[in-house]
């Protein structure tokens, strides 16, 4: 396994202070993935910084250093979750088992971390169950409170859920969904949840599986605004540092395969199901607590780069037009790892209207609304939040009228016709 050079100042794991010096994998230099440039900007220059991923021996939590700090990358945040119509239904479906699941009522309060446009909370108003919630990004949480959800712009931790405490504002329930990854002080952030749960409250996290990230090849989901990358047994670790119990797992298929773990404080009445013993075993059994099962990741990352372009090569060889569709973070580091620029992909598009106008950071591929796609016909839709890819092929399946096809990257490069989808 390679170490990291000894230029390197060496860092300290960000959850249980070791010294963190092992590569998982290395993506070179990158821009931050949802830096999307104006057009104004196009000619200026633009902050790269190193997206070299290391394991930590003693937690195995698998990381990024710090380079910019999360009030750089969030008080304007161009991701509203709202644009994924799978992602709102998905959301919709947690709130009511969830709130039957802790039989939630008026008397109950859900806070959500990370709340961002009021994708989750807007589902609670209509059960007639209150809500807060927690959104550092200024653009972002004015949609929300536009709907009438409350929310307050402020990052959360130890400070913050003390004010809420001192203000009678403890929670039933609290909500992070795809928040953790990206809190670089994750004791502060956990510590926080713990505080602010009621005695018998239950905080449900959601994250991307490190196993399935392995297991599929998902590098792209590796990206500076993602610090930390995490097992179930990790999040043990981290539970137990700050008086949690694990008390039940559910793996989901969101964003390529992740869990929702479901936490109690220590002394909490609730124990835990038969899954939280069941994953960890399957992890241990894997490898998960040896440094050397980390071994081998950049390798398949180098072989899949190679593949995409490949595939990308031979077709605008043979004279194809490639367009994208999205412009996910994901995708931005997927295009500035393997160096596809506007030379193999002639524009992206996507649904969000604040990056229309916009150029993808690093490669500087234009953005458009999606009706572009109509108007030119291109033979190949590359799509970059192959996460969602089910959901896009059927929305773009007519693409089929004048004999497209797309291009699914990850994990490994496919070509699928659109009328095998149709049908």
């Amino acid at each position: 396994m390679e170490s990291s050079p000894e230029s390197y100042q060496v860092f300290r794991c960000r959850l249980c202070g070791a010294p963190v010096t092992e590569t998982f994998v290395n993506l070179g230099m990158s821009p931050l993935c949802e830096s999307f440039i104006a057009e104004d900007g196009v000619d200026a220059m633009e902050s790269y910084y190193p997206l070299h991923a290391l394991v930590c021996g003693k937690c195995f939590l698998v990381q990024l250093r710090e380079y910019v700090t999360p009030d750089d990358i969030f008080r304007e945040y161009a991701y509203f979750s709202s644009y994924s119509s799978s992602w709102v239904a998905h959301a919709k479906d947690y709130c009511v088992d969830i709130a039957k699941r802790l039989s939630l009522g008026r008397d109950s309060l859900v806070i959500e971390l990370a709340s961002n446009d009021g994708y989750l909370l807007q589902h609670f108003p209509p059960l007639d169950i209150p809500c807060l919630g927690i959104e550092p990004a200024i653009n972002v949480a004015k949609v929300a409170i536009d709907k009438g959800i409350p929310t307050i712009t402020e990052f959360f931790g130890v400070a913050l859920a003390r004010k809420l405490v001192a203000e009678g504002k403890s929670a039933d329930l609290v909500v992070g969904n795809n928040v953790l990854a990206q809190v670089p002080d994750l004791n502060d952030f956990v510590a926080g949840i713990a505080i602010v749960l009621k005695p018998e409250g239950v905080a449900t996290l959601e994250f991307p599986h490190l196993e399935r990230l392995i297991d599929e090849n998902q590098f792209d989901t590796i990206y500076h605004e993602h610090f930390s990358y995490f097992s179930f047994t990790t999040i043990q670790i981290l539970a137990r540092r700050h008086g949690l119990k694990v008390v039940d797992v559910e793996e989901l298929p969101t964003h390529g395969g992740s869990l929702r773990v479901h936490f109690a404080r220590q002394g909490s009445q609730r124990t835990a199901t038969e899954a939280v013993a069941a994953l960890l075993a399957r992890e241990n059994a894997a490898g998960f607590s040896e440094l050397g099962f980390y071994t081998g990741f950049g390798d398949k990352v180098q072989k899949t780069k190679r593949g995409i372009l490949r595939c990308l090569s031979d077709i605008k060889d043979a004279g194809g037009r490639i367009c994208g569709y999205g412009a996910p973070g994901k995708g931005n580091t997927l295009l500035n790892y393997c160096g596809i620029g506007p030379d193999f992909l002639d524009f992206t598009v996507d649904r969000n209207p604040y990056k229309h106008g916009r150029y993808t950071p690093g490669m500087r591929i234009p953005i458009f609304p999606v009706e572009k796609i109509d108007a030119v016909k291109p033979d190949y839709l590359f799509i970059l939040p192959w996460n969602l890819k089910t959901e896009i092929m059927h929305q773009m399946s007519h693409i089929a009228d004048w004999g497209g096809k797309f291009i699914v990257p990850i994990p490994s490069t496919q070509i699928v016709d659109p009328k095998k989808v149709q049908s």
